[in-house]
């Protein structure tokens, strides 16, 4: 089975095909197909974003297509970026202006603790859908440490490990990040669907 991932993120599409290969399932992105999907994130949770994001690629590709919709959110922020994470600061920022944004806003506050969500959503061409959530609680750093990942992961810190996102292997972010435990979430419920 082709499933279409409703992003250009290369990083979300190597995350989700590791989790997702082992159903079977092939992985594309729109562009695989020569399709330009722009979707205007109006939802005001991670989760319906993520379905308006499925449910327009998957119209458009005729396809099974898969979202996920993730962000930061930061205690001291009120719980700020949110859901405008990817677009924090304005769109001339790249990751590293937007890490860097957070950083200097979080000057001199005493309180760290962070959290990253992330809500999976799946529409299927007659209509279906699949969801499934994700949470990972942490800190933000003090100043960016290792150069992995992408988006917030250098300055996302796990305290119970001594690292943040950006210092792990691909294989220790699955295992404790939100987007790896929302598809550990999701793949139960997907090999469910596929049976029917």
């Amino acid at each position: 089975m082709k499933l279409v991932l409703a992003t250009h993120n290369p990083g979300k599409l190597k995350e989700m095909s590791a989790i997702l290969g082992g159903l079977g399932v092939e992985v594309v992105m729109p562009s695989d197909l020569g399709l330009t999907v722009d979707v205007e994130e109006t939802g005001d949770t991670f989760a319906a974003n993520a379905m308006l994001k499925a449910k327009a690629v998957c119209a458009a590709a005729g396809l099974p297509a898969i979202a996920d919709d993730s962000g930061l959110c930061v205690d001291a922020l009120n719980g700020g970026p949110g859901v405008y994470s990817a677009r924090y600061g304005g769109p001339e920022l790249d990751d590293r202006g937007r890490y860097t944004l957070l950083l200097n806003s979080m000057r001199g506050v005493p309180t760290r603790s962070a959290h990253f969500e992330s809500a999976i959503a799946c529409a299927f061409p007659n209509g279906d859908t699949l969801t499934a959530e994700g949470r990972c609680d942490g800190a933000i750093a003090f100043a960016p440490i290792g150069d992995g990942g992408f988006g917030y992961d250098p300055v996302f810190l796990v305290p119970e490990k001594a690292k943040t996102f950006g210092q792990m292997t691909e294989e220790e972010k699955d295992a404790l990040s939100h987007r790896g435990k929302a598809l550990r979430a999701f793949v139960p419920k997907l090999a469910a669907y596929l049976k029917k």
